[in-house]
């Protein structure tokens, strides 16, 4: 009976102890699931929080770039606007090199034009420089004075007006006299050189003189700058037009060019900043992309 008792009794003890045992684990599991959601929940917010401040960053770089690609795009039509300009330019210049050189040949004189440099040469048969000289002679002066009687005709019609109303689209800027010698000269190299750029220069001068002389109203001829749009400039003889080393050679170098160079004369340049806003767009538009993306992660 005691047995019993003292077996009954240390079943209940077991039984208790057990319950116990399960009580206190049943309290530590909740215990560390309650620890757990608390740690879910904070890891929650904070990662709600990071998107919204992701997305938040995310709109305003859409906004960002979005205003940077009206911006970009109103430049780029800036460019190709001007780039449009310049064509035009180079038109009224080819027109006008034409317009001289068809003249010119109606009154007998022999001149080539070169398009690509916007360039009106005065050959030997028409501006003739002996050797080591820069003297214009009877012929020459003559031929100038045709020159001259052309240009002022012609030039007015390309230049900038006061009075004209509205502002012309494709002026010139510079009209270069331009000087050119052969390459020989005196024997020693380095006086050779010095007197040959003298010489270049002496020949423009001259004949800017002589032009000046026959039409005075060319003087008064400027560009949109209101800068006297005849000019001079010697090269020497740095800039041959026949490498033969024989005296027909010589005699053609020895001459006298009018290059024309209207006021927007840039093209290169836009063309390579054109370029740059193409590469700009695509990255802009590459960022786009990579905006939406971000916004599909964070499920927006």
């Amino acid at each position: 009976m005691i047995v019993a008792e003292a077996e009954a009794g240390t079943q209940a003890e077991e039984g208790e102890n057990y319950f116990i045992s399960m009580t206190d684990m049943m309290v530590g599991v909740l215990f560390i699931f309650i620890i757990m959601l608390m740690v879910f929940a904070l890891e929650f917010r904070t990662t709600t929080d990071t998107n919204e401040d992701a997305l938040q960053k995310a709109r305003e770089a859409a906004k960002s770039a979005q205003e940077a690609a009206s911006e970009l795009e109103s430049f780029h039509k800036d460019v190709a606007d001007e780039l449009k300009a310049i064509d035009e330019a180079q038109q009224a210049r080819t027109q006008l090199l034409h317009d001289l050189e068809t003249q010119m040949h109606a009154k007998g004189l022999d001149v080539k034009i070169d398009e690509v440099n916007g360039v009106l040469r005065l050959t030997e048969q028409a501006v003739r420089f002996e050797p080591d000289s820069s003297e214009i002679g009877d012929v020459a002066r003559q031929n100038i004075s045709t020159i001259a009687e052309v240009l002022n005709e012609v030039l007015p019609q390309y230049t900038a007006c006061d009075n004209c109303g509205e502002r012309r689209s494709s002026t010139l800027e510079t009209v270069f006299i331009e000087g050119h010698t052969d390459k020989t000269g005196v024997l020693d190299p380095e006086m050779r050189d010095q007197r040959n750029w003298q010489l270049s220069a002496e020949r423009s001068v001259n004949t800017y003189r002589e032009i000046i002389a026959r039409a005075p109203a060319l003087k008064v001829l400027h560009n949109q700058s209101h800068q006297p749009v005849l000019s001079v400039s010697g090269y020497s003889s740095t800039r041959p037009i026949d490498l033969s080393d024989n005296k027909d050679g010589y005699a053609k170098n020895r001459r006298i060019d009018l290059r024309f160079v209207m006021e927007v004369n840039r093209k290169e340049r836009l063309k390579e900043i054109l370029k740059i806003t193409d590469d700009m767009r695509t990255r802009i538009q590459q960022i786009d992309e990579a905006i939406v993306s971000i916004r599909k992660a964070v499920g927006e």
